[in-house]
């Protein structure tokens, strides 16, 4: 299975992915590309030292979404690389209909939170201000709803007393850094939810 990461900074989750593809725990799956929409995010650092593809896309003129010619040529460059999936991993921009039917049944994106809870931005803040005792991390299919497509898997992270804002984002980014790869080796053995 063909997989393409897309990012916005410090590629983490990427990591994450290829760390799992080099120990060989990525069932079948094979990252063949990264793409960012920031010309200096860390994620594209990630190329080199794993051995794929990483190419920075400009999204001018628009600063949250995807749209236009830009969108068109983001849609033209990932298409080259024949991907079976795209990964949202830390992309900070709207995806709209026609790169979504680009790329039918084929985008999930990584959310931190327990969606339906907390969908858009500053979700941890968000569930950490409400004082919320669980929250976690969500990897759900794209649709043209914002963090509104059907969930594939969650991982849930608990909010201990005394826990701090920064505790709360360490515990929700080591969860979505083994449930991403987890669901990626997943869906490349066909296990589709």
């Amino acid at each position: 299975m063909r997989v393409v990461i897309l990012g916005s900074g410090r590629g983490s989750n990427a990591k994450s992915i290829l760390e799992a593809e080099k120990n060989g725990e990525l069932g079948t799956a094979q990252v063949v590309g990264i793409f960012a929409d920031v010309e200096e995010a860390g994620i594209l650092k990630l190329g080199e030292k794993y051995g794929t593809s990483a190419q920075y896309l400009s999204c001018v003129p628009y600063k949250t979404k995807l749209d236009g010619e830009s969108e068109q040529n983001w849609i033209s460059e990932i298409a080259n690389l024949q991907p079976d999936l795209v990964v949202l991993a830390g992309f900070m921009r709207v995806v709209k209909e026609p790169f979504i039917s680009a790329f039918e049944n084929k985008i999930i994106n990584l959310h931190p939170s327990l969606l339906p809870s907390f969908p858009g931005l500053h979700a941890i803040d968000k569930a950490f201000e409400m004082g919320v005792k669980i929250t976690g991390c969500t990897v759900h299919w794209v649709n043209v709803i914002v963090d509104g497509g059907k969930i594939i898997e969650q991982a849930s992270v608990r909010i201990e007393e005394g826990d701090d804002l920064g505790v709360l984002e360490g515990k929700v980014h080591q969860a979505e850094h083994s449930l991403l790869p987890s669901v990626i080796k997943g869906l490349s053995f066909g296990l589709k939810n």
